[in-house]
């Protein structure tokens, strides 16, 4: 069986729906997904950038020829992608294609982990086993600092920087810290900046420690199996947080809510 799996979505969404992409493996397997998560994707026989494929053309005009040859080239398709464009739908039925559609978030008040949603979606189409834990293989060569990344893709969902510095501080009686930010990260004097989300990966597995927001960052460095102390403040962690073997949900005070400071 030739089989595509189309997975949009920011950083955290990719890696808790990573579980749900491999058990989908078949003969071959080709993964069509974000440009900045295509590096985390190391299961697939092929990984593409959504809009490199024309994909987004499809419904709204007329697509690439090779698009569809290549479309038809499969047999079977899951796909994250389009559940809710009903233009996007009523094309992919018109050609005849064999696109099985998905829910792209659990929705509100959804009580599973997110990573559970999405291989309770795709049980009928895979017999494969699962832990339901994100897994990025990385070479994790000797570190001894904690990384501490301050930032999320949404300020609401961030600690005060200052509850940073102070945490930070206080670590460094024990190891070195090493602040990290993003490319759409607010200016942070010193942080390190890893474009490449593997390479970002693999230098997080050598860290000793890692602290940060409900972000993707956090699930990234999970996945790599770094220790990873993980901050919620309005956000649900029944759902979000990251999974692993070695992370923590601390619950914390974001704008005079929720949780201990």
């Amino acid at each position: 069986m030739r089989r595509l799996v189309i997975r949009p979505g920011a950083i955290g969404d990719v890696i808790v729906s990573l579980p749900a992409i491999e058990v989908l493996g078949a003969e071959y397997l080709e993964v069509w997904t974000s440009p900045r998560t295509v590096p985390l994707v190391r299961f697939a026989a092929r990984v593409r950038a959504i809009p490199s494929t024309g994909l987004d053309l499809l419904g709204v005009t007329d697509p690439p020829p090779q698009l569809i040859e290549e479309l038809r080239g499969f047999d079977s398709i899951v796909s994250w992608y389009g559940a809710n464009r009903p233009e996007f739908r009523a094309a992919v039925e018109a050609l005849g294609l064999p696109f099985t559609f998905l829910p792209a978030l659990p929705t509100e008040g959804y009580g599973m982990h997110a990573a559970d949603f999405y291989l309770e979606q795709v049980r009928a189409l895979s017999r494969s086993p699962s832990d339901g834990i994100p897994r990025i293989a990385c070479p994790a060569g000797p570190g001894e600092f904690a990384a501490i990344h301050p930032f999320s893709g949404s300020a609401r969902k961030n600690w005060p920087l200052e509850k940073f510095r102070s945490l930070a501080s206080k670590l460094e009686r024990n190891m070195p810290v090493q602040w990290l930010a993003g490319e759409d990260d607010p200016p942070l004097p010193g942080a390190v900046r890893i474009a490449d989300l593997y390479e970002l990966g693999c230098w997080l597995a050598r860290a000793r420690l890692y602290v940060g927001n409900d972000s993707g960052i956090s699930h990234l460095a999970a996945a790599v199996g770094t220790p990873v102390l993980a901050l919620f403040g309005h956000t649900n962690p029944q759902v979000w947080a990251p999974r692993g073997p070695h992370v923590r949900v601390l619950k914390v005070i974001i704008d005079g809510r929720d949780g201990p400071s």
